[in-house]
């Protein structure tokens, strides 16, 4: 077993770095040939009630022209900084400064393997038991309230209790991302996929939720014996040291792990209730990394840290992270240069063409295809749901396939690959923080994905069926 009382700060590997860098750069490479081999192409676009630009299903592809300078593709990770959408990724860039400099302080003080021990002491005889807890907590956080780079923060404490409780750190990322982003693509009532789409669509908000349940469930079952197989396989018999049978409390601890705990609860509650409060969707990010750094702030100066010894500590661990902020950059360059070299549209076009082919059981498929090809370029869901469902949704109805699962397609598509995809900063920036490599990852859950996709599938085909 790891030693738990090694340092849990947050570094990245420099092997890590490196293998995803390289990954990152060969997919930019592939992209950028691709603006020499595919035609420039856009969609005619309307603009909605909310200032939203929208494709104008009714309108025309147009050819135009393509190609991106040289240049222009080298600058390509800083040029996002300042192209559409870039506010998006300047938010995540702070928010992970945020939790390396706040892990860091949190180790320094000696608060994370306190909270470990007290967590490893109470569980030690149903470790089981809170790894089916810990899966269902995160599958709800993102089905029911869409939550997904907010769990970020969580990813490496539930990593180290992973290690702490006889299994590794692949065990700790199944049960806290792998299961965000499953929880992510069920979409039960997730407001940035499903209540997008189905507003846009001109279906009632979270209209249909019994089939998104069951898909819940099914997912849930399939994600958790993959996971306990895995755990099973690697867990280690569990010494008296390792399980904290002779844990002591500490009541300055105790203090600042309340204090923690209930300010970053709080941020979590707060990012709950935008289910039901529209205004507060396009903050959560900010609400988590503002709870999180008051917590942190908050919890460790109880702990009897000063003021300066806190600062430092903080500046240490945003500079230990930094390097992700660079794998962040490159993997969002790909979006831009699609975009700039006007070629996203018409590789869109081509997808849609072949669509309207194909007979009823396979458009439902394909429509899941379109999404999970477009989810490599784009991972935000909501974005997504402005491009294509004006295509997708007209595009199903036309064979007389609902506007309800085509949607639950579009969250299938959407979801499920966040967590396979080297271009999504949210799992470059967990499996950093996590020191586990993209390629180890893809050996890992490549198996899950593909029974996962099997069982999704068959699923779209059982709701089209029933007529769902």
């Amino acid at each position: 077993m790891q030693n738990q009382k090694q340092s849990k700060g947050l570094n990245i590997q420099a092997k890590f770095f490196v293998t995803s860098c390289l990954i990152i750069f060969a997919l930019m490479c592939l992209v950028y040939i691709l603006t020499f081999i595919v035609p420039g192409g856009e969609y005619a676009r309307t603009m909605d009630a909310d200032g939203n630009m929208l494709i104008d299903a009714s309108g025309a592809f147009t050819y135009v022209d393509g190609g991106l300078p040289f240049w222009k593709w080298l600058l390509s990770p800083i040029l996002v900084l300042i192209a559409e959408g870039s506010g998006t990724i300047i938010a995540i860039i702070v928010f992970l400064l945020v939790i390396g400099g706040v892990f860091n302080s949190l180790d320094k003080c000696g608060l994370m393997s306190y909270m470990l021990d007290k967590i490893v002491h109470h569980f030690r005889a149903r470790r089981y038991k809170m790894l089916a807890i810990m899966i269902l907590f995160f599958m709800a956080l993102g089905a029911f309230i869409g939550s997904f780079e907010e769990c970020v923060p969580l990813v490496p404490i539930v990593v180290a209790l992973a290690i702490s409780m006889g299994w590794d750190d692949l065990t700790g990322l199944g049960m806290s991302l792998l299961a965000a982003g499953c929880g992510f693509a069920a979409g039960v009532c997730n407001p940035f996929t499903i209540g997008v789409a189905q507003e846009l669509a001109g279906l009632p908000m979270f209209s249909g939720i019994w089939f998104r349940l069951v898909c819940f469930v099914v997912i849930y079952l399939i994600l958790f014996a993959f996971i306990y197989l895995h755990a099973k396989k690697v867990e280690r018999p569990v010494t008296a040291e390792s399980m904290a049978t002779n844990f002591c409390t500490d009541q300055k601890m105790d203090k600042s792990l309340c204090l923690f705990a209930g300010i970053l609860g709080t941020g979590i509650v707060l990012v709950m209730c935008s289910a039901i409060l529209p205004a507060l969707q396009d903050y959560t990010m900010i609400i988590v990394a503002v709870m999180f750094l008051v917590a942190g702030v908050t919890s460790v100066l109880t702990t009897g840290m000063k003021g300066k010894e806190f600062g430092i500590h903080f500046w240490n661990g945003l500079v230990s992270i930094f390097p992700a902020v660079l794998m962040i950059l490159m993997a969002s360059s790909i979006k831009y240069t699609l975009v700039e070299a006007n070629i996203l549209d018409t590789v869109l076009f081509k997808a849609v063409e072949v669509a309207e082919h194909l007979p009823k059981e396979a458009v439902i498929l394909f429509i899941y295809l379109i999404v999970l090809l477009m989810n490599f370029f784009i991972s935000s869901g909501s974005a997504k749901a402005f491009l294509l469902v004006p295509l997708v949704v007209p595009l199903a109805q036309i064979f007389n396939i609902s506007a309800q699962l085509s949607i639950t397609a579009f969250a299938f598509g959407d979801g499920f690959s966040n967590v396979f995809y080297p271009t999504n900063p949210v799992l470059l920036i967990s499996l950093g923080l996590a020191n586990v490599s993209y390629v180890k990852w893809v050996k890992w859950t490549w198996k899950f994905q593909t029974i996962n996709l099997v069982a999704t599938a068959l699923l779209l085909l059982v709701g089209l069926a029933i007529g769902y």
